[in-house]
């Protein structure tokens, strides 16, 4: 690994920069941003989340499933219900970063 100029940092392997890309491309989307932005502040199932979000139930559950198989939120059982929740508190950090630094603007 090279050390960068910006003070220090090594440059991370190709595949975590990979990584962090498709991460990033998964929440490229706005409808996938909302999601993962209403699941930082609590868990919810489809139903609420597309009423949240402004979404249909079809579209909001295809991009629940697309961010599962990314690993960036996972699903439990309670009843007959499937609750999402975000998997990984870096994402919920990067999310709430971001977010907040544009909204200050």
């Amino acid at each position: 690994m090279s050390t960068g100029s910006g003070g220090g940092f090594q440059d991370p392997p190709a595949e975590v920069l990979a990584e962090a890309a498709a991460a990033f491309g998964l929440l490229a989307t706005p409808a996938r941003l909302h999601i993962v932005w209403a699941l930082a502040q609590g868990e919810s199932d489809v139903t609420g989340l597309a009423e949240r979000v402004g979404g249909t139930l079809p579209s909001v559950s295809q991009h629940l499933t697309k961010l599962k198989l990314a690993g960036l939120v996972r699903s439990r059982r309670e009843g007959r219900r499937q609750v999402y929740l975000v998997d990984d508190p870096d994402v919920v950090t990067v999310v709430r970063l971001m977010v907040g630094q544009l909204a200050a603007r």
